[in-house]
């Protein structure tokens, strides 16, 4: 992407900070052919992805590695810790010391603590150790347009922040599906439909790559195949057909969430009984203020 284009950020009346998009930033990315943002997913086989990039690859990985990590990683990359309202999750969880293991010294290039959102609050560098630590705050650039009832992911906030610094690399999605897998969920918290569409826009466009995934959109194609039918046509019954299967999955919730109604009665009187967890006891406090 040239700097004479007009970027996603500008488009999206979103133009970051100066501190988030200075040179310290880029002379920190500069000299990488790709960047590659791995997600913690059951679809990542971390040794089929490595093999498919080059030595001049940098790989971004997020909290809890050991979902895709079963040995120190010896290429070069970098972890991304979130924080919530209590500080970095993975200091606030004690798994500091648990991730840092699957990263070789020589080849790791530290931790980036990042932060959306004016209730995510950073921890100190110290925190996390004997490591190098920076710190980026991405509120600015997601406040004007992300669903405000909501907060981005982190590899969702990440990429479309590196695909807008004009580096000059490859940014490259793998396993960033928003899919729910037999292990590992998806939070509420995040709007995973408005990110999906940015994320393909993006792709369609060229700006980024996502692994798995068609750059055609076969519905897109419609209209060349079949002239008589418009794209607005076409969109509408796309639409039509998806408000019907939606309709249809509903009465089966419906179904299904009065099969399971005594289950949900035993949980809810289950959590009621449970005691609360120091985490717990600490939003309780802050919602009282």
């Amino acid at each position: 992407m040239s700097r004479s284009d007009t970027s996603d950020l500008e488009a999206m009346n979103a133009t970051p900070a100066a501190e988030i998009n200075s040179e310290d930033w880029r002379s920190f990315f500069i000299g990488y052919s790709d960047i590659v943002l791995v997600a913690n997913s059951d679809e990542v086989d971390i040794d089929e992805l490595t093999s498919r990039f080059p030595e001049t690859t940098l790989f971004v990985f997020f909290n809890k590695v050991y979902k895709v990590l079963s040995e120190p990683f010896r290429r070069a990359a970098v972890l991304v810790s979130r924080s919530g309202a209590q500080g970095a999750n993975l200091v606030k969880s004690g798994k500091v010391s648990k991730v840092l293991p699957y990263f070789d010294k020589s080849s790791f290039l530290g931790i980036i603590n990042l932060t959306i959102g004016g209730s995510e609050r950073p921890s100190p560098a110290s925190a996390f150790g004997d490591v190098k630590v920076r710190h980026l705050d991405l509120t600015d650039v997601f406040a004007p347009f992300y669903p405000p009832t909501s907060l981005p992911t982190s590899g969702f906030a990440l990429c479309f922040w590196l695909a807008n610094l004009q580096l000059g690399v490859r940014v490259t999605l793998a396993g960033f599906s928003s899919k729910r897998s037999e292990r590992y969920q998806v939070f509420d918290v995040h709007d995973w439909t408005f990110e999906q569409v940015v994320l393909r826009l993006m792709y369609r466009r060229g700006k980024i790559d996502i692994l798995g995934r068609e750059r055609t959109n076969p519905y897109a194609e419609l209209s060349a195949h079949f002239p008589e039918y418009s794209p607005t046509e076409i969109a509408f019954t796309a639409n039509e057909v998806l408000g019907e299967r939606l309709v249809n999955l509903s009465s089966i919730v419906d179904r299904l969430m009065h099969v399971t109604r005594f289950l949900r009665f035993v949980d809810r009187t289950y959590k009621k009984l449970k005691p609360k967890t120091q985490k717990e006891k600490r939003w309780e406090a802050m919602e009282g203020k």
